[in-house]
């Protein structure tokens, strides 16, 4: 990027508006998100919207995608990733107590070790059907080496009846899952994070501090069976599903080569679970 370009791109950035539409969007990578979900997520007048995902596009700060009839966004990462870069090396010229926290935090298995257990927290908004699942699989499947945590942006009172019921049917012990406060995390006594999923897509859309330690975090976005409309073997038939896709993506993730992979690697490798199709076949 030229010296104007990045400068342009700067600029973008400098308002409120913009950086929220832009934070959302890194939050959601590598998913798209349509205009409309912005527009609700963001509580923004579409003209206003409109505007601001002008000023980004034109800056190469996201990128713009048709569905159909939908207009569907994206940051652009190679370029964000450039015009980080300009600030460091160019404005700052390498500074290495710039990036000091990001180059020296580890990945999570050279903490300590090969024998390093994981902690592990699911996020969604109820904390009542998606996280707690995640939570429970990794639990029982994790084999020693992963602790399983979950937590809602907005928490329920109780988990939804046919969560309960696919527990059960699965062999958890429910009295252990109930919905908690993603707000508990970021206590001094609560425990340090390797890995962050948001399971849902109004958790990720929603703007929540990072948590300490600077988790490793991928977004596993997940439809909601509560919305499932139809009779009440379909309805059930969706929670089944909804389980069966989590199993599938967390035995993914437990087989993963933690020790072997690089920081982008890893990343690629979350992303890329975080993208299988939903529909599985329910045993």
């Amino acid at each position: 990027m030229s010296e104007k370009e990045n400068i342009a791109a700067l600029a973008a950035l400098a308002h409120p508006g913009r950086m929220a539409v832009f934070r959302l969007l890194a939050r959601r990578t590598p998913d798209t998100v349509s205009a409309g979900e912005l527009n609700e997520a963001l509580s923004l007048k579409p003209s206003t919207l409109s505007v601001y995902l002008g000023i980004l596009t034109r800056a190469g700060l996201i990128q713009q995608t048709r569905r159909g009839r939908s207009l569907h966004y994206s940051i652009d990462l190679a370029l964000t990733g450039s015009l980080i870069e300009y600030l460091v090396t160019d404005c700052c010229r390498g500074r290495p107590e710039l990036l000091t926290s990001l180059i020296s935090q580890p990945r999570p298995d050279e903490i300590t070790g090969s024998q390093k257990i994981f902690n592990v927290l699911f996020v969604c908004t109820g904390n009542s059907t998606r996280s707690i699942f995640a939570e429970a699989i990794l639990k029982a499947e994790g084999g020693g080496k992963f602790r399983a945590f979950s937590a809602g942006t907005r928490p329920r009172a109780t988990l939804k009846p046919l969560a309960s019921e696919v527990l059960r049917a699965k062999g958890h012990e429910i009295s252990q899952f109930y919905p908690k406060s993603y707000d508990a995390f970021y206590e001094v006594s609560a425990p340090r994070m390797d890995f962050v999923f948001t399971v849902c897509d109004r958790a990720a859309n929603e703007e929540c501090p990072p948590l300490l330690g600077q988790p490793v975090t991928a977004h596993w976005g997940m439809t909601d069976p509560s919305r499932t409309e139809g009779t009440e073997a379909e309805r059930a038939l969706a929670f089944k599903q909804c389980y069966a896709t989590m199993e599938r993506r967390l035995k993914a993730f437990t087989s993963l080569p933690f020790s072997s992979l690089s920081k982008i690697s890893l990343q690629q490798e979350l992303d890329f679970i975080g993208q299988t199709p939903e529909k599985v076949d329910v045993v």
